[in-house]
This record gives C-alpha cells, structure tokens and sequence, in this order.
C-alpha cells in the first residue's frame, strides 16, 4: 500500500503537493513493466479503469478533477526502484511538484501541483505496454494543508496591534522631540554663538590719588 514517507523531510505535505516512499521492491518480478502512479480523488477510486492509457485525454492532468476521476503520473521503470534499497538513500516521490507542465495540454502525464486539500487517494500501477500486470491498494485518504483564512489574521483592531500602535506613536513623538532639539542647537551654533569663545585681556584699571586739601592747606583749627 503506498503511504506518505516516514523520513524526515519538511513538507510531506504542503498545500498542493505531497511525498510518497518509492514502490522498492513490490514489482521485482516485472522487469519489462513501466510503473505509473494513479491519483484519484478519495470519492472517485471505484470510478478508475485500469486499462485506461496514460497520457490519454480520460487520464490527463490537466483535466482533473473536472472531467477525469484519476490521472496518470511519474512513469519510471525498475531500474529506477532498485531493489533492496541503497542504505542511506532518501528514496520518495513528491506528488505536485511541476509546475511547468500544469496547464500544457501537451503534457498530459504532467505531475502538476494538486488542484486543493483532497482527500486523495493513489496506487501504483505496472503496465507491459498498454496491458496491467500488477497493481498495488490503494492508499489511504490523503488530505492536504489549506491556507489560512484571511479572517482568521489578526487585524490592526485587536489588543496587541493597538498597544504596538501605542507604543509606535510614543517612540515617533520623542524621536521627533530629540531630532527638533538637535535641530534648534545646530542653528544656534550656526549663528558663532556657541562653539567658540573669545577672551580679551582686561583693561588696567588706574586708580589715581587725590588729596584732601582743605585738610592740608587750611590752617590748625583753633580751641
């Protein structure tokens, strides 16, 4: 049965694409089969026909999930999915991982970014030309990431967007504050009113005697 990998991987699944372990050693008794992928919706698996060709207009890509129930993809023979497994190789598949291709109706076996959340459901099949010869379960549901709703963001209303408003429109105050202040003292050392000092010596000051004359030239007071 196929399964999303247990590696430890980032984005196993993501909002339009996920990863499969590779299908090591299911087909081994199948050298000339070329294995394809199957991915149906979860509700449209009974609906698949596995002798429906890939690349053909009821398996292309481009138009499912609309008018095709399951789509074909990542042909690959068995020399792609050698068996035992290498030690230490990271052998997966990421479903939706071309972007390319998405909308080239010249690609049908396109593996294109998967088109919502799902539920999807795939398996592996072998094909010997045109002809199924072995085929895997398939998979259980597998439900993509969905983005989050743009409702769901906080907005500038709540609590914690109005207090970082708050302390935004203090900081811009005294930052206009301290630049003003900055301002005013460059224009008033502009003006050579600060910044330099000059000194001059002082004047001496002479003070000059006088006498009291009408005590020396006046005669001694009589008794």
């Amino acid at each position: 049965r196929p399964a999303l990998t247990l590696e430890q991987l980032e984005g196993v699944t993501t909002a339009s694409t996920f990863v499969l372990d590779q299908p090591r050693c299911t087909f081994k008794d199948y050298g000339n089969a070329v294995i394809w992928l199957v991915v149906a919706l979860d509700k449209e698996i009974s609906n698949f026909n596995n002798s429906a060709g890939p690349g053909t207009p009821e398996t292309a890509f481009q138009s499912f999930p609309g008018s095709v129930s399951a789509y074909m993809t990542l042909n690959a023979t068995l020399d792609s999915y050698p068996c035992p497994k290498p030690a230490g190789d990271i052998t997966v598949l990421r479903v939706g991982s071309e972007t390319s291709c998405a909308k080239d109706a010249s690609r049908p076996t396109c593996n294109g970014p998967l088109p919502g959340p799902g539920p999807y459901r795939v398996k592996f099949l072998a094909l010997e030309g045109s002809v199924p010869v072995a085929e895997t379960v398939w998979s259980k549901s597998i439900t993509l990431r969905t983005a989050k709703s743009p409702s769901s963001i906080p907005t500038a209303g709540s609590g914690h967007s109005a207090g970082m408003i708050a302390i935004t429109a203090i900081l811009s105050i005294l930052l206009a504050i301290l630049l003003a202040a900055l301002v005013a003292t460059l224009v008033f050392c502009g003006s050579d009113s600060c910044g330099s000092s000059t000194f001059s010596k002082p004047e001496s000051v002479t003070v000059r005697r006088y006498n009291t004359h009408h005590v020396y030239d006046q005669p001694a007071a009589r008794l």
